[in-house]
């Protein structure tokens, strides 16, 4: 059989490894001039005009950004449950609580009309997700925040690079994070940004990252350890240089599995918007876990389920939930699959994955 095709993979090259050798002789190795570079460069790249702030992961970024954006005990954040658990845990470990609601059917982002309907009084903030690389709808999100008087945040752990009419996200909300997760679009071993709409949020990142102080012993607010080492750092400012290659690489191979796979959904790209292709991900109306399993065991190739089991169904977070029924997300958590668009794919892979798709897909019909 054909070497197995993994759904996602890292990219960790020769100037990766270089990076890390040369922070190691430098002897400094923990937060240092190589974050405070990469921050810099970062903003530059994604979200010009905004700074950013490193932590050790993309859930620290969250938590973080939260904190510092004034959310806590009492208050509602609004969220997807079509997501990793990060989001609503996020939320929960401010002391607020998750109000989770359902999303549209082809973006898999938040609906801005459920978003509408659970508008309470105690709604600190929105935090869409730009799922899979794909931009949530952010026009009517900001608009209704501003009409609504509450808060807009982003999760943009999968859309480095994604765009909405030109704006890149990350550039929308009171703050952003973009996760550095090893299959991330791009990495820095493990750890995550926080882009902020101003330097005073900045800041209160930064103390928040550093047990909370700016000075060294002068503790200015309860904080934590979410620093991001030196090492990692080196790793993301060499990433910085190869993202946009990458992206392209990514868009090039979804164009064509868009081309030549037939009998499962692929995912349409919304007006306006650019999407980076975090992940390729297709509906199977019918039967995907054996789908993805035949695909496997089969022809080698691999898939992604993204994710199975929605937010306000999971034990540490249905209390939040009880008997709440989203019916878009449950049918998206049956049918999706991600097949693999990363950047190491052969054309003969791209080729495999089509063939493996097109063939189960027949069978199965």
């Amino acid at each position: 059989m054909s070497e197995f095709i993994p759904p996602a993979k890292p990219i960790i090259g020769d100037e990766e490894r270089a990076a890390v050798d040369r922070v190691m002789r430098s002897g400094m190795v923990a937060q240092g001039p190589e974050v405070a570079a990469f921050e810099a460069e970062f903003s530059e790249h994604f979200v010009p005009g905004r700074p950013s702030v490193a932590v050790n992961s993309g859930t620290a970024g969250l938590h973080l950004g939260l904190l510092a954006a004034g959310v806590g005990a009492g208050d509602e954040v609004i969220v997807p449950s079509f997501t990793f658990a990060a989001t609503g845990n996020s939320v929960a470990l401010t002391g607020g609580t998750p109000v989770f609601v359902d999303i549209e059917p082809d973006t898999f982002t938040l609906d801005p009309e459920a978003v509408a309907a659970a508008i309470t009084p105690r709604t600190k903030g929105i935090l869409p997700v730009h799922l899979y690389g794909h931009p949530a709808r952010m026009r009517e999100l900001e608009a209704l925040a501003a009409e609504r008087g509450v808060a807009l945040y982003e999760d943009a752990a999968q859309a480095h690079g994604a765009s909405l009419d030109g704006r890149p996200v990350g550039s929308f909300g009171e703050f952003a994070m973009f996760s550095l997760y090893p299959t991330k679009n791009m990495t820095s071993g493990e750890g995550g940004m926080v882009t902020t709409a101003t330097d005073e949020i900045a800041r209160r990142v930064k103390l928040l990252r550093n047990q909370g102080m700016e000075r060294q012993y002068e503790n200015e607010v309860i904080g934590f350890n979410a620093r991001m080492t030196d090492i990692h750092a080196a790793i993301g400012r060499v990433q910085l240089t190869k993202v946009d290659a990458w992206t392209r690489t990514r868009q090039a191979n979804a164009a064509f599995l868009d081309a030549n796979l037939a009998g499962v959904v692929v995912p349409p790209v919304a007006e306006g918007a650019v999407h980076v292709y975090h992940q390729y991900t297709i509906r199977v109306p019918e039967d995907r876990d054996g789908f993805v399993a035949a695909l496997k065991n089969e022809y080698n190739v691999g898939a992604g389920v993204y994710y199975p089991i929605p937010n306000h169904r999971l034990p540490s977070l249905t209390h939040f939930a009880p008997g709440l029924d989203l019916p878009v997300t449950e049918r998206a958590a049956r049918e999706v699959a991600s097949l693999p668009v990363h950047p190491s794919l052969s054309q003969d892979d791209l080729e495999r994955i089509v063939a493996a798709v097109n063939a189960v897909a027949k069978a199965g019909a």
